[in-house]
């Protein structure tokens, strides 16, 4: 879609959210952060189901024409006219009749530039605000002069609370503690740290009977309880953070804590996030295609040095969106991998400095293996996988990383429900 009418379509969107939102007043819950604003909201959206008739942002719809298509409750039409005529049609609808609203919304709120806060979030009303994490190298931060610029945009979020709501906060990432300066509002943390309002402890693996893994279970403490907390299908301490931040959310609420852990046991987490998956002969896959920061990417590499396999495989593509930061942060997650995989495939131009930061780390360059696009790495890992593999698949948007999962993915009749990317608009794409 040409950008002047996108720029028309969103601007029509956007006050035909704002009427709907004045006519049927529902609560919001706006996130924002670097790293695991879509787990987050997936965890929330679990937890407020259970209550209440909620909405949440239809996969990562966090931007200025994404958070009013949420609102209005409207489909992408991609480069449809027509589409977007519907969707039009449609908010005045919502708006000039009466309809059965949802009295929840749960919104992502993305930033990519400067002053992305101001032109996509600022006419919010919100009920409470979601800051996740920020990280030493952000995604995005390559639009920005600074680390210390994106902040605080991402900050800019919180001025959409209104005088009674809440503020909740990550307090292991201090960049993201300290916005509580920034508000008189009531705040509440969650985290690992000691002093948290909500904190999380004895984190582990679970396995079945044949010593399969199964998903994460942890501890979390919140006025002088302790909860057990079970999520299987998949891994990763970003899952446990989302599940965190709903449970703080629940405590600052102050809901039932225990229905609410409850209801994270099998919360819907979306494709290309840290899911476990069967992959062919006899390999297990841990998907984290949907994107990749220096953070995530560490992270996910930790995660799989954690859990048990024959020989762990790491396939990482470039981390785009580093600007001065690429070259550095490629090469230190070469040097996280070297410790947390045995294999390691890198895809892309950039991911040449993953190879660099491995071998320097003293990784055998037998080992290693490098490929163009994620096409290339595809049709290698095709034949190169054996039995009891446990194979870590991470990369950019961009990069499409999902391609080599489908190509090792045991289920592929349920390849459009198991991976992320599969709408026919990202399918036609190169």
């Amino acid at each position: 879609m040409k950008t002047p009418l996108r720029k028309t379509i969103s601007f029509i969107l956007k006050v035909e959210s704002q009427l709907v939102l004045s006519k049927y007043k529902p609560k919001i819950i706006a996130i924002t952060g670097s790293i695991g604003k879509t787990s987050t909201k997936d965890a929330i959206y679990a937890v407020i189901s259970k209550i209440s008739y909620v909405r949440k942002s239809e996969k990562s719809y966090n931007s200025e024409l994404g958070l009013p298509l949420t609102i209005l409750g409207c489909a992408n039409a991609w480069n449809s006219p027509l589409g977007w005529l519907k969707n039009i049609l449609k908010g005045f609808w919502l708006f000039a009749w009466p309809h059965r609203y949802p009295k929840w919304l749960v919104l992502e709120v993305g930033v990519g530039k400067p002053k992305d806060m101001l032109r996509t979030a600022i006419f919010l009303k919100t009920d409470a605000v979601i800051i996740t994490a920020i990280g030493e190298t952000p995604s995005h931060i390559e639009f920005f002069e600074s680390r210390k610029h994106l902040i605080e945009e991402k900050s800019g979020l919180i001025k959409t609370l209104k005088k009674d709501g809440l503020l909740i906060l990550n307090a292991d990432d201090e960049a993201v503690l300290e916005m509580k300066e920034k508000t008189r509002n009531r705040s509440v943390t969650f985290g690992w740290k000691e002093g948290a309002d909500v904190q999380g402890s004895g984190e582990s693996i679970s396995y079945d009977k044949e010593g399969k893994p199964q998903g994460i279970i942890f501890r979390v403490d919140e006025g002088g309880n302790s909860l057990p907390v079970t999520i299987d299908g998949v891994f990763g301490k970003n899952h446990i953070y989302a599940s965190l931040a709903a449970l703080a959310l629940s405590y600052g609420f102050k809901w039932n804590m225990l229905d609410a852990t409850n209801a994270l046991k099998n919360y819907d987490v979306p494709p290309g996030r840290m899911r476990l998956l069967e992959g062919r002969n006899g390999t297990l896959i841990i998907d984290d295609t949907y994107n990749s920061s220096p953070f995530a990417c560490e992270s996910a590499l930790k995660t799989l040095g954690e859990v048990k396999g024959d020989r762990k495989v790491a396939i990482l593509g470039d981390m785009l969106e580093l600007g001065k930061h690429t070259e550095e942060a490629h090469k230190n997650i070469g040097k996280i991998a070297k410790e947390n995989s045995d294999v390691l495939l890198v895809v892309g131009p950039r991911a040449e400095k993953i190879k660099a930061g491995a071998t320097e780390a003293g990784m055998n360059p037998m080992n290693i293996f490098e490929f163009s696009n994620s096409y290339q790495a595809g049709e290698f890992i095709k034949t190169f996988v054996k039995k009891g593999d446990l194979i870590l698949i991470k990369g950019s948007q961009g990069m499409r990383m999902e391609r080599v999962v489908a190509e090792i993915l045991l289920d592929k009749k349920n390849k459009s429900k198991l991976l992320v990317r599969q709408d026919p608009e990202w399918l036609r794409k190169e």
